[in-house]
């Protein structure tokens, strides 16, 4: 599946949990990713093993600790904390999960996307959705096109 294919279906979600959001917004890709998925309507769940508030709402110290549930799960944590998470999803049924990253490794994990994948969860392993739409804007729409040019993203998912 294009990679463009599967943000499509992954925004398409309107429960989402963002695992690393910090009581320290500065700095955190997982708290930008957070405040835009927030701005743009959907219900957004920022997972923080704390379980304190962070951008003035609550905070779940476990994707098993969010009332009712998600649907899909941005991973933003360092790659060393994906493989659990990706078992939490695993355990809850949850089919959709991006490994956020835009320059370097981020939080992708080659053990997390496996695992994802042999569970039959659609794995976005790079990328961020903030540079698709409905979530984007032009400085991260431009970060994807000079990332995608130099083949740091990637170009399908399974």
């Amino acid at each position: 599946m294009k990679t463009k294919d599967a943000a499509e279906a992954f925004l398409g979600h309107r429960r989402i949990a963002v695992t690393g959001v910090s009581r320290h917004a500065e700095g955190h890709g997982s708290n930008a990713v957070y405040q835009r998925l927030r701005e743009r309507g959907y219900e957004v769940y920022a997972i923080n093993p704390s379980g304190q508030e962070v951008e003035g709402d609550p905070s779940y110290p476990t994707l098993a600790d969010v009332p009712g549930g998600v649907e899909a799960v941005v991973i933003a944590t360092s790659p060393a904390h994906a493989p659990d998470t990706m078992q939490q999803c695993i355990d809850l049924g949850i089919g959709f999960v991006w490994m956020h990253s835009a320059f370097g490794a981020g939080s992708v994990s080659e053990e997390a996307a496996a695992l994802g994948r042999q569970h039959g969860i659609l794995v976005i392993d790079g990328a961020c959705p903030l540079m698709f739409e409905p979530t984007a804007d032009g400085f991260h729409k431009a970060m994807c096109r000079a990332l995608t040019l130099a083949g740091r993203l990637p170009r399908t998912v399974s």
